[in-house]
């Protein structure tokens, strides 16, 4: 027997109810979500997306020069362009660009001449740069006064440390042919970013291999003595310092994703070499063994390597034309055997920051 009609009636607002009630709760889930594609706003300006995970790695240890990203952490850009970033301390070019392509880490900053001699001797493919950091190599070695080292012809005899993969170790045939030196009479030992600074104060080695703003950091180490520095410019112009790279698979899945990110890092980039100060104490929190007056000393050198005064060049720029006069450089001074590569092997220059 069917049930009374005001027994039908219950049930239908009963089921009613219940499926507005899914409906809502389907509805509000939908807005909390949002949407997952590449395109999508982030949490900060959506209201309510989750932030994608990346990890990213210092070019080399925490030293100060790699502290712009804990500036783009601390004051929220990276939140801000939709990303939740893990900061791990980088090892140089070579294990950079492994870790990026392995998929271990999705954004770093390398050596730009680091990066064309591993592609351009089939050491390592995957990886695209999307951002210039320094518009000029900061490359160098670093002695201390005492060292006898004052130009690159004292180098001969001496023995000089550095990590096995590093660009300054890996560059310094191509800069020994161009600066008269006998590469054959000097020796290279193995070091580590947390060893190197400390190696050569306790006078274990003649000289390290260092980016030219290491300066103050070396002498801070060496409590007081004065710091020899050959910058590798001097004799390699026209060379890019670090350059931001990802793999090329994750460029070309998540073109915006990329666009993104390097804006977020390049304002946290900006905001270091403005307020150098500031910086050294936000590193310092993210890193305590950092000392932050050394940390912002390297960025007020950094300052000139990163931004080119006058010439209307934006911070974060890369050039076709400089990197075809790098290759050139590179492969007339036998440091490249590919005769095949070409800048846009190297660099997405859609995805490049312009003015």
């Amino acid at each position: 027997m069917d049930p009374p009609q005001s027994g039908r009636n219950t049930v239908h607002r009963r089921s009613f109810t219940r499926t507005a009630a899914v409906a809502s709760l389907a509805a509000l889930l939908a807005v909390t979500a949002g949407c997952s594609g590449d395109d999508a706003e982030p949490a900060a300006a959506g209201g309510g997306q989750a932030l994608e995970k990346v990890t990213y790695l210092t070019s080399f240890g925490t030293f100060g020069r790699d502290a712009y990203a804990y500036v783009a952490k601390e004051k929220g850009y990276f939140k801000d362009a939709g990303f939740d970033v893990d900061i791990k301390p980088g090892a140089g070019t070579g294990d950079n660009i492994k870790m990026i392509v392995s998929g271990q880490a999705q954004f770093t900053p390398i050596d730009m001449t680091g990066g064309l001699l591993q592609m351009g001797n089939g050491q390592a493919t995957g990886f695209t740069a999307v951002a210039g950091i320094q518009q000029r190599t900061m490359a160098a070695i670093i002695a201390l006064e005492g060292n006898n080292i004052s130009a690159p012809k004292d180098l001969e005899g001496k023995k000089l440390a550095d990590l096995p993969g590093s660009v300054v170790r890996n560059l310094f045939p191509t800069y020994a042919k161009l600066a008269n030196v006998d590469a054959s009479k000097v020796q290279w030992v193995n070091g580590t970013p947390q060893t190197l600074m400390g190696t050569l104060a306790s006078g274990s080695v003649d000289g390290i291999g260092q980016f030219v703003v290491g300066k103050p950091t070396v002498e801070t180490v060496a409590k007081g003595k004065k710091a020899v520095v050959l910058p590798y410019g001097d004799v390699l112009a026209d060379l890019y310092g670090n350059a931001l790279i990802t793999s090329s698979e994750y460029a070309k899945a998540n073109p915006e994703k990329v666009k993104k990110f390097t804006a977020a890092l390049l304002k946290g980039l900006q905001d270091s070499i403005t307020n150098p100060t500031e910086a050294g104490e936000i590193l310092k929190k993210a890193v305590p063994t950092a000392i932050p007056a050394a940390a912002a000393a390297e960025l007020t050198a950094m300052a000139s390597y990163v931004r080119s005064d006058g010439s209307g060049v934006p911070v974060g720029a890369l050039d076709n034309q400089r990197v075809v006069r790098s290759i050139a450089l590179l492969r007339g001074a036998g440091a490249i055997k590919d005769t095949e590569l070409t800048p846009e092997k190297i660099v997405s220059f859609d995805l490049v920051p312009t003015a």
